[in-house]
């Protein structure tokens, strides 16, 4: 059993944990919830001896316990697999296990590292090539390899950091699966997760931070989305909201037959042909990296195709830029919000006026205009922020996004191209998302959105698109699909074959 009590650790002008109390017993599955800086990461440093903590102690089976490094932690059984795995792509997998080894020899036994691969592999259902290189595995395969390797360094607590985000609705059943089998051998597991019904029905207890500070643990088994939700933002959140289907309307983008390279200089996109409609929400299902990202890129005119048509309201854009594919009425919320979206070193003013600075100035920029424009738009969107003049890197991530779909929306374009608007957001601000989106789709706008959460895709859209390899797998409705059809699309298998089988 490890035991933290009264935990608090402070960085300049922030207290992000504020005496936290929170254990994990042997042989459980422990939930971690929490808005974004709620403090959960924060914890969990100090746990894996990143960070020292400022009060507080941590008991390991009773006994009193100091990590002055990781590596105190992982000797003390605690390792973390995080959501970006740390891999060498060209290295195998014993090869990439092998450098966490501690007191490796100069001269080793490859085939003895192979064989405890296996070993460990096979008695938690860990199915994996000891020899196979890393970028020949699937995003599920990588992270079994980082299980494997805590587990070989002797891992009784494994912490989860969001580790269904990237994969099918198989895999992430898979993966709970394995994890029920460590817990039944009497290790404990730590998932953090924003996926509510991930937790509820994976889970034995539940702790809730908000602010910094222990809201409460909880039994699963006596507990509900709406009860966490609570918790986790202090008043109630709404019922899932759900999309009402909309009537087919004018036709507003097409691809015809695109074909585009990625940055790798690879074919991402191969023969994609769609429409999207106006007030409809087209969703674009897949595992991260099948050409998602160069469709929204391609759609908004900021990738140029290899072959193939692009169409605007019936008019042919196949070579039209980013420029003038905002003139014509096509915004963009791209994938990294901090470095694509908005410049994290200018202050909310200068970033508003980076897409329509050319209406603001004669000789020089109206900075009159583009600061009531701007309050205009904080007001509207309830963007909360401690200064308008601080460089916006200084704002919570959900505050953030809001700032970025102000901007986008407020040059009323005709289609928004979403790339994973939700991703990383806490409850709070992933439900304002997601009405705003809906709210736009409503007043005509047709809306391109890219998700990973299948949730979110089955409540929100109209249709769902679903990519494997640059390729449609299949169309379906939301109403006439299901979770584990669409997985096996995501993996493969296209709709055609699962009809046939």
């Amino acid at each position: 059993m490890v035991e933290m009590r009264n935990i608090s650790k402070e960085f300049p002008g922030i207290l992000a944990n504020d005496q936290v109390s929170f254990d994990v017993k042997s042989g459980e599955i422990h939930a971690l919830l929490g808005e974004n800086g709620a403090g959960k990461s924060t914890l969990m440093s100090v746990l894996t001896g990143l960070y020292h903590p400022d009060g507080g102690q941590i008991y390991i089976e009773g006994k009193k316990t100091e990590f002055s490094s990781p590596k105190d932690a992982v000797n003390c059984g605690i390792g973390m697999v995080h959501q970006h795995f740390k891999l060498v792509q060209p290295f195998t997998v014993a090869e990439n296990i092998m450098l966490s080894i501690k007191d490796l020899k100069q001269i080793y036994n490859l085939k003895e590292i192979e064989q405890q691969i296996i070993k460990q592999s096979e008695a938690f259902g860990l199915s994996i090539d000891p020899k196979a290189k890393i970028w020949q595995l699937s995003v599920g395969e990588q992270q079994r390899v980082e299980i494997i390797k805590l587990l070989l360094l002797g891992a009784q607590v494994l912490i989860l950091d969001e580790p269904t985000a990237v994969l099918t609705p198989q895999e992430a059943n898979a993966l709970f699966k394995t994890l029920l089998k460590m817990i039944e051998s009497g290790k404990s597991v730590i998932l953090i997760s924003h996926k509510m019904n991930e937790v509820l029905e994976n889970t034995d207890r539940i702790t809730v931070l908000r602010d910094g500070k222990s809201i409460g643990t909880v039994d699963t088994k006596n507990t509900n989305e709406k009860e966490l939700a609570k918790m986790m933002v202090g008043r109630n959140i709404a019922d899932q909201l759900v999309k009402k289907s909309s009537r087919k309307q004018d036709k507003i983008f097409s691809l015809d037959n695109v074909s585009a390279l990625g940055n790798n200089g690879l074919l991402k996109l191969k023969s994609m042909s769609l429409d999207i409609y106006a007030g409809e929400i087209l969703g674009i299902a897949g595992v991260d990296g099948n050409g998602q990202k160069e469709l929204a890129e391609v759609v908004a005119g900021i990738r140029s195709v290899k072959m193939g048509n692009l169409a605007f309201c019936g008019k042919d854009c196949t070579k039209s830029g980013r420029k003038k594919r905002m003139n014509l009425g096509i915004s963009y919320v791209p994938e990294d919000r901090m470095t694509t979206g908005l410049a994290p070193d200018l202050n909310a003013y200068e970033n508003m006026a980076l897409n329509s600075y050319r209406s603001y100035r004669g000789a020089f920029i109206r900075w009159d205009k583009v600061k009531k424009d701007t309050d205009r738009l904080i007001q509207a969107f309830d963007v909360r922020l401690a200064s308008k003049a601080n460089p916006v890197k200084m704002m919570s991530g959900g505050n953030i996004q809001k700032l970025l779909l102000a901007r986008e929306i407020d040059s009323d374009p005709l289609l928004i191209v979403a790339v994973y608007p939700m991703r990383g957001l806490d409850i709070g601000a992933t439900d304002y998302v997601k009405r705003l989106l809906i709210e736009q789709s409503e007043k005509g706008k047709a809306v391109l959105l890219i998700s990973e959460d299948l949730e979110d895709l089955l409540s929100m859209t109209d249709r769902i698109i679903v990519m494997h390899g640059g390729e449609i797998m299949g169309v379906v409705k939301p109403s006439e699909t299901t979770r584990e059809e669409i997985g096996l699309m995501m993996a493969g298998k296209r709709k055609v074959d699962l009809h046939e089988a």
